[in-house]
């Protein structure tokens, strides 16, 4: 039987159990990478349900490493990004040791991401309301990177997976106008469908745009040392710039 692992294997952890993200992920991941996922069931997208949520990831982590992948991916950035930039640093530091396996989160990949593309002023948005946003922002910040804005759109996030993408442009292209002394976007979170503005609004903008499906599958590439390039869904991934 042939092996569908053959490039090496990946362990998700998806923190909601909404339809699309995985689909959408799995129709870009280069063939012979193998995925293993494992869902929990974040569902109210709060700053004290994304703190709550850890042990579960934590335990996550330790199933898919006895499975034997040769990679973790944890997803969802927030949970991460709201204990801030140097408590997940400590945190997967810990994880790795104690498993013996590369560990790379959400938040770590879009942050990598933006570092390999040269980005240091960044707009950021969201689909989360008020107050968590600067949560995120403080997350970038503290890794170096300046954040001339952090927006979240006005939706519901258990209807993210339901905004059109135009919707999406729209709003981005009104904290691009308010804030053009960047040089870069960053798109958070996999729950919204917008993998087919992220070409166009870096041609519109010509700045490049990080978005997680496709910072996911930049970051497997490189550690599981493939390097085969994707058109189509931005700079990223049609470049596949090292690791800075």
């Amino acid at each position: 039987m042939e092996s569908t692992n053959w490039r090496g294997s990946v362990g998700i952890i998806k923190p909601t159990q909404r339809l699309g993200g995985t689909e959408e992920f799995l129709r870009l991941l280069p063939d012979g990478i193998g995925v293993l996922p494992i869902y929990l069931n974040v569902d109210r997208g709060t700053t004290e349900q994304f703190q709550s949520v850890l042990p579960a990831y934590e335990q996550a982590v330790a199933d898919l490493v006895a499975a034997g992948v040769d990679l973790v991916h944890p997803e969802g950035a927030p949970p991460f990004m709201v204990k801030g930039f140097a408590a997940e640093t400590e945190l997967i530091a810990a994880w790795e040791e104690r498993h013996g396996v590369p560990i790379v989160t959400s938040s770590r990949s879009a942050l990598d991401a933006c570092r390999a593309l040269g980005m240091t002023k960044i707009i950021g948005v969201s689909y989360f309301r008020g107050e968590i946003n600067d949560l995120f922002r403080r997350y970038f910040e503290e890794a170096g990177i300046v954040v001339a804005a952090m927006a979240g759109m006005d939706v519901d996030f258990d209807r993210a997976q339901w905004l059109n993408s135009r919707e999406v442009y729209a709003f981005v292209r009104s904290l691009y106008l308010a804030h053009r002394d960047i040089d870069g976007i960053y798109l958070l979170g996999s729950g919204w469908r917008v993998m087919d503005i992220i070409s166009l609004m870096e041609q519109d903008f010509e700045v490049p745009v990080v978005h997680p499906v496709a910072s996911r599958i930049w970051t497997m590439q490189h550690h599981l040392c493939v390097r085969e390039r994707i058109d189509g869904f931005g700079r990223l991934l049609s470049e596949l710039p090292r690791l800075a």
